[in-house]
């Protein structure tokens, strides 16, 4: 595995390897939204683990009635406290850790306990529900509802800024934006939920708007060279999706124009059987090859790619120099060696605990969560 093992430059960071860990929403900061030791250890077993780069758990930039109602959040200073924490122990053990700042639109709700702290609506492009969703802790676990359309995306943009800001008051190493899957971002992207006919909709410059004006001032205040963005151009996952002419339209021109902004990475999601959806009996998400479709356009920025790879595909990907590095989820979850596992070419064994995959009431935080065991 001598491509995944293999130092990266990162802007002004360098990787030990080109495993980078995926952000991955666990549900684990109970009571509300603040990092807690059990989270620390977490973090601590996969910087030991030997991960070249860690993306946090999606970090809400402000209070939000998600359906992960114990998902961390970054905008106060409670948060930066505990954070804090967690990425001393991160920088101890070697590896570096990067914020991912998220904000889901309309897949927030609004009777969530959250959304009602914070006193606003459910914010989207559009007033266009998403559909599906399904809210374990409100009395008949309803789905999305119908959000209403953000009068000034502005607003939005300067919350973004503030996580960001308080992001490196918590010693993160840099901040990745969260413009997948179906949450606020890309809900901008996608002509199928942003149907606004002012400057934030319409053209594919205009749905553009909002990933490049948050991508400012992320780069305000690190430096483009400490900001990535995440992408998922196939789509599904939470009701986004185009046709395949608009998709490749839409997905050239953002990732162009990020490599021209010189981030320091732009992580791809390739098309995943188990993220997509259907509805009426057609399957939501626009599958196309991602590496073949977008790899070429990288000049600038790094080309990390996401979504059900094998060590194997990953490290060949890497020596073809088609990739620059693998993000990997579900192996990071089960192997908190992951890394050093590949190195040793151990094997990736771990049965998940899929029951606890997210917290469940009345169980101990760290089962099926920082209990899984290392090689021997």
């Amino acid at each position: 595995m001598s491509g995944i093992s293999s130092p990266l430059q990162l802007g002004p960071i360098l990787l030990h390897n080109r495993n980078v860990m995926s952000a991955l929403t666990r549900n684990r900061a109970l009571p509300t939204t603040v990092p807690n030791d059990t989270m620390l250890e977490y973090y601590k077993q996969r910087a030991q683990g030997g991960a070249g780069l860690i993306v946090s758990e999606g970090a809400l930039i402000t209070r939000q009635g998600s359906e992960w109602e114990h998902a961390p959040g970054i905008w106060n200073d409670e948060h930066v406290a505990a954070w804090k924490n967690i990425t001393d122990v991160v920088h101890e053990a070697g590896s570096h850790l990067f914020a991912q700042l998220w904000h889901l639109g309309r897949v927030n709700h609004p009777d969530m306990p959250e959304q009602k702290a914070a006193g606003t609506p459910v914010w989207a492009p559009s007033a266009i529900s998403a559909r599906g969703g399904k809210f374990r802790t409100l009395p008949g676990q309803p789905g999305y509802v119908t959000p209403t359309e953000i009068p000034d995306p502005r607003i939005i943009v300067a919350q973004y800024k503030h996580a960001a800001m308080k992001a490196k008051e918590a010693g993160f190493d840099g901040v990745e934006l969260h413009a997948a899957n179906g949450y606020l971002v890309h809900q901008f992207l996608d002509n199928t939920s942003n149907k606004r006919t002012d400057e934030w909709g319409g053209s594919v410059e205009n749905r553009s708007r909002f990933l490049f004006e948050v991508v400012k001032v992320l780069i305000e205040v690190w430096g483009a060279d400490r900001v990535g963005v995440k992408l998922n151009a196939p789509g599904g996952y939470n009701d986004v999706g185009m046709s395949l002419e608009d998709t490749l339209e839409t997905y050239t021109h953002a990732i162009k124009s990020l490599d021209e902004m010189r981030v320091a990475y732009v992580t791809l999601v390739r098309y995943v059987a188990a993220y997509d959806t259907s509805f009426d009996g057609k399957l939501r998400a626009t599958q196309h090859d991602i590496v073949e479709s977008y790899g070429s356009l990288f000049k600038n920025s790094k080309f990390f790619l996401n979504g059900g790879l094998t060590p194997g595909e990953a490290d060949q990907l890497i020596l073809e120099g088609k990739i620059d590095a693998a993000v990997f989820g579900i192996p990071w979850i089960g192997h908190p060696d992951l890394q050093r596992r590949i190195e040793q070419g151990k094997a990736l064994d771990a049965v998940l605990d899929f029951k606890h995959l997210y917290y469940v009431p009345g169980v101990a935080l760290s089962v099926g969560y920082s209990d899984y065991p290392t090689a021997a």
